[in-house]
């Protein structure tokens, strides 16, 4: 096998995995869905070992990457007088990788902990309420719009973010503009969240909180 082939093989493995990755976000998107429209929680269950099922093959496919990588860059290193067999010496290297498997591997995989967050916020948003209703509703309306509004901007949120540190939102615009200016001063961003101690927000802490979207948006069109 020629170095060409194997960077063809490379980037067409690379393209398979943006594929799992756009798999894994409609898994989430179907699974968020289920919850809101109330679905019995096995399609929920479902859902989930979809997500495990794409876990492993990402796994797989990294594993896969990984040692036709290395395999590469050690023979161009070594450099040896006769190339040796590329491919039975990167099925080792991946073999070995993929006899250090264990499920904690599929557990911490990002999109699958992403899913497992929304699923909770959703859930939350969406039956948490039911006991504080039956006491008062208008508690439990007041209480969730308050979750509603962005601790920077005492708006309601339009595309509310999520800090997988605290697990306050915010609206995007309003966290990564504050993040900014306070880059520029070379001083960490806390919290906005009243009471929270988180003292050093990140851009690269935040994801999208498509749970609370859609809870807001619903409550809008009402």
């Amino acid at each position: 096998i020629s170095f060409n082939t194997i960077d063809s093989a490379l980037s067409s493995l690379k393209n398979c995995q943006s594929l799992i990755n756009s798999g894994m976000d409609v898994a989430t998107q179907v699974a968020l869905d289920l919850v809101e429209s109330f679905n019995d929680e096995e399609d929920v269950n479902n859902m989930e070992k979809v997500m495990l099922e794409y876990a492993t093959m990402d796994r797989e496919l990294n594993h896969y990457i990984k040692a036709f990588e290395e395999t590469i860059n050690q023979v161009k290193r070594e450099k040896p007088e006769n190339l040796p067999d590329l491919e039975n010496l990167a099925q080792e290297k991946f073999l070995e990788m993929e006899s250090k498997n264990s499920d904690s591997d599929l557990q911490r995989n990002e999109k699958y902990m992403y899913f497992k967050d929304q699923l909770k916020e959703m859930k939350k948003q969406y039956h948490g309420n039911d006991t504080i209703e039956q006491i008062d509703e208008d508690i439990a309306v007041t209480r969730s719009q308050m979750n509603f509004i962005c601790p920077i901007t005492q708006m309601t949120m339009k595309r509310p973010v999520r800090n997988k540190v605290c697990g306050h939102s915010y609206e995007e615009d309003a966290i990564l503009e504050m993040i900014q200016t306070q880059k520029q001063k070379k001083k960490k961003v806390r919290c906005p969240k009243m009471g929270c101690s988180h003292v050093d927000v990140k851009g690269s802490d935040l994801v999208p909180d498509e749970a609370l979207k859609r809870v807001i948006d619903s409550q809008n069109k009402q």
